[in-house]
């Protein structure tokens, strides 16, 4: 029988990773609400990618939503993993549609995918 548990983290790694959590939560909570609240700039950001309006609503959602998630314990895997893949998107849409520096797409998408590994299920030693 094998089962899953988050990765170990020492009693220094796990502030810093909660540490982390917290600071991505707020930077992805108040992007998300920027973007649902219609900021001028988020608007323009996304008419020049090009998708529509629409567009920014769903990215606003699953960036609020992963910010919740990264803050419930047993879902900040899920959390970090869904906004690891937004910020891959984001580098992207820098780099190939809307020109600017990727940079802060960058650093947030490193931060998530560390919390995301930090946090990833490993298997549990099998009772064999």
């Amino acid at each position: 029988m094998t089962s899953t548990s988050p990765a170990s983290t020492s009693p220094i790694q796990r502030p810093i990773v909660w540490g982390v959590r917290i600071l991505l939560a707020l930077a992805f909570g108040a992007a998300g609400l920027a973007k649902l609240a219609g900021v001028p700039q988020m608007v323009q950001v996304f008419e020049a990618v090009g998708f529509g309006q629409w567009f920014r609503y769903l990215t606003g959602v699953v960036e609020v939503g992963g910010a919740v998630l990264l803050l419930v314990p047993a879902t900040g895997f899920i959390g970090g993993l869904l906004l690891t893949a937004t910020m891959a998107g984001a580098v992207a849409t820098h780099l190939v549609l809307i020109g600017g520096s990727p940079v802060p797409a960058v650093v947030l998408l490193l931060l998530s995918a560390f919390v995301a590994w930090r946090l990833r299920p490993v298997p549990a030693a099998s009772a064999a």
